[in-house]
């Protein structure tokens, strides 16, 4: 099937139509369907999570010279940035790093120091979700690394939909797998990861808003601790 994201009045029912035809089908087919469909129209996000790693090594076989965007905030782990380059390399990736349009040093001067303690919703909105809208224009469609045990806000996630915060066609391939099921294809793989994940912490995002747990229920466990919030805002809808 070839989508066309400007027949507003089909898409709904041919996204509808995507969903049961995947639903019990191959992340594989999610990712060639993508990348054969929107072409260099298509990119990865991804902030290499374990999800994100599968992604990228499943596409670097399918599609390898698809676009993949990686938001560096300026406030990642030296973990994450040497996990970054690492990947880069060893699967040719070809990425782009986006990066916000202020400097933390900046955001500070007009915002206040540490905004991700007195509004990290602001704060993500300036490093991540703006930088993404800048660097989403041009392209039709984009890959996620939703999966539904994530947590209970991803319980209902598509693998399909139609992203109304940047109007663009938004793909979860991974949605129906579990978080064994991605540990299990990295180790099988021998493909790196993040070396914090040894350490306690199941989600790594930026470093003053993500904490190791003892125990972590989900697999977003240890994100934005001791405020109200759960998502950066990139997910949710505008």
């Amino acid at each position: 099937m070839n989508i066309d994201i400007t027949a507003s009045e089909t898409l709904r029912d041919e996204l509808d139509e995507l969903n049961n035809q995947f639903e019990t089908g191959y992340a594989q087919d999610v990712l060639h369907w993508a990348s054969e469909t929107f072409g260099k129209r298509l990119a990865i996000v991804t902030s290499f999570q374990p999800t994100g790693i599968v992604t990228l090594h499943q596409m670097s076989e399918i599609a390898p010279d698809t676009t993949v965007l990686t938001l560096d905030t300026g406030l990642l782990f030296p973990e994450t940035y040497a996990l970054i380059d690492e990947l880069e390399a060893r699967l040719n990736l070809n990425l782009v790093r986006v990066k916000p349009r202020l400097t933390v040093d900046e955001q500070a001067a007009r915002h206040g120091d540490a905004l991700w303690e007195t509004s990290p919703d602001h704060c993500c909105h300036l490093r991540k979700v703006v930088p993404l809208g800048d660097a989403l224009v041009g392209y039709h469609a984009w890959i996620s690394g939703l999966r539904r045990d994530q947590s209970p806000q991803r319980a209902n996630t598509p693998i399909v939909s139609w992203d109304s915060r940047y109007h663009r066609v938004k793909l979860a391939p991974f949605a129906t797998w579990t978080e064994d099921m991605i540990w299990a294809y990295i180790h099988v793989h021998n493909l790196p990861y993040n070396e914090l994940h040894d350490r306690g912490y199941p989600s790594i995002g930026c470093f003053p808003c993500t904490s190791a747990v003892a125990q972590a229920s989900y697999s977003r466990d240890g994100r934005w601790n001791g405020h109200n919030k759960i998502e950066c805002g990139i997910h949710l809808a505008s």
